[in-house]
């Protein structure tokens, strides 16, 4: 199985260390954000990635070069021209994922502990192009499940604002956790082009598709910012 790893974003929360550097390069206890994703999904047998990047995406080529890709195979879809968003870098990696067999995405600033062997397998039973991982947890903006964990909506819970597949029928909130499994049978179904967010094509395409949601109880620090470094490093030794 193959793995997207999204690390062309700014990280514009980790200022001021994104000034200068890309934020997959963000050290948690003295280890890049990028190299602890790297060998977490290497200890689930993955050794096949495809990595975007734009902000100073130099950077991150030098360092896979540097580490001889820890010992795995690395392609790199570089948006250095244009940053794309997480939908807009999907298709633009398309290439190197479009060949008939389901594939991981991960943004490079979440850390977890998610048992990935049990996310595929999940996957591959329910027979979805599209399972998310989520958990209930604190988080400003949330995924609305049905009872059989199908994706029915989309709540910003400091607004109350929702984005709804039909009424909610006390659907289930939970916090998207940047770990995608995905059939490349999604290539036929986007419909955006250009720069966007994956997360808006999900949310027109529950209107008529199923989408389900795996529920993980792991350890989740999304590094966005400095105090989230710190956060991590309980956590991530």
């Amino acid at each position: 199985m193959k793995a997207l790893i999204f690390a062309a974003g700014k990280g514009t929360r980790l200022k001021p260390f994104t000034d200068h550097h890309p934020k997959a390069l963000a050290k948690v206890n003295g280890i890049p954000l990028l190299e602890r994703n790297i060998n977490y999904l290497k200890a689930f047998g993955i050794t096949d990635f495809v990595i975007n990047i734009h902000h100073f995406g130099d950077q991150i080529v030098r360092f896979l070069k540097e580490n001889n890709n820890f010992g795995c195979k690395i392609e790199i879809s570089d948006e250095s021209n244009e940053l794309l968003e997480t939908g807009g870098g999907l298709i633009f990696a398309k290439e190197f994922l479009n060949h008939g067999e389901d594939f991981l995405i991960m943004n490079a600033d979440i850390l977890t502990n998610i048992n990935i062997n049990d996310f595929v397998k999940y996957h591959k039973e329910i027979k979805d192009f599209v399972t998310l991982a989520v958990s209930d947890r604190e988080s400003s903006r949330k995924l609305l499940f049905n009872d059989d964990l199908v994706l029915r909506g989309w709540l910003n819970v400091q607004t109350g604002e929702q984005r709804l597949a039909e009424f909610n029928k006390g659907f289930r909130p939970l916090a998207f956790s940047g770990v995608h499994c995905i059939n490349p049978v999604i290539f036929d179904k986007i419909k955006r082009t250009g720069k966007f967010s994956v997360m808006e094509e999900y949310l027109d395409l529950m209107q008529t598709e199923k989408i389900h949601g795996f529920v993980h109880e792991s350890i989740l620090v999304d590094v966005g910012r400095p105090e989230s470094v710190i956060e991590a490093e309980k956590y991530f030794k």
